[in-house]
């Protein structure tokens, strides 16, 4: 048995159903990820926003930029973030991080932006924007690996350099706690 195209009595569609779904677990655990106080939780929370948003690229019919997301950001970044933190965490940290003591100009950069986008949104012409710019997953590949292949080995070699900081400061840590 299929299911129909709109959901029945409301007439919405189910893909458009699935957007908002998804767009409200993004942006709620984004909000989760700025005003919670403990900050692996606040790791755990970006990872769903980024999963979010790979599922957003999914149902947008772009599923290699879907996986793109989930192995780049969810699978490397955020694991780094998390193990970055974990490394360097000590046992006595502030209990209020330097970020929760800037609500006042955070909400005042959010207000510039928000009208920034609406700005934006109200000046494009979305009869022109809604033709699609189709490439295949060959053609992407082929022009990443040919013409951008510097710039994805520095972002390798960035990554790598975090990794070895992270692990320096957390030896460095040990043997300062070892002498006092």
């Amino acid at each position: 048995m299929t299911l129909p195209d709109t959901i029945p009595f409301v007439n919405i569609r189910w893909d458009d159903l699935l957007f908002v779904a998804l767009a409200a677990v993004m942006l709620g655990s984004a909000v989760l990820v700025v005003t919670m106080r403990d900050i692996i939780r606040c790791g755990l929370a970006m990872i769903a926003c980024f999963a979010a948003l790979a599922g957003i690229y999914a149902i947008a019919g772009s599923p290699l930029v879907a996986a793109a997301q989930v192995l780049v950001y969810i699978g490397a970044i955020s694991v780094l973030i998390l193990f970055a933190i974990m490394l360097t965490q000590t046992k006595a940290a502030p209990a209020r991080l330097v970020f929760q003591t800037q609500t006042g100009a955070a909400a005042a950069a959010a207000v510039v932006l928000a009208i920034l986008i609406a700005l934006v949104i109200t000046s494009t012409d979305w009869g022109a924007a809604a033709t699609r710019v189709g490439a295949s997953g060959q053609a992407i590949a082929t022009s990443l690996f040919n013409g951008y292949v510097l710039p994805f080995e520095v972002v390798s070699v960035l990554l790598l350099a975090a990794v070895v900081g992270g692990v320096f400061l957390a030896k460095r840590d040990e043997r300062d706690e070892g002498a006092t």
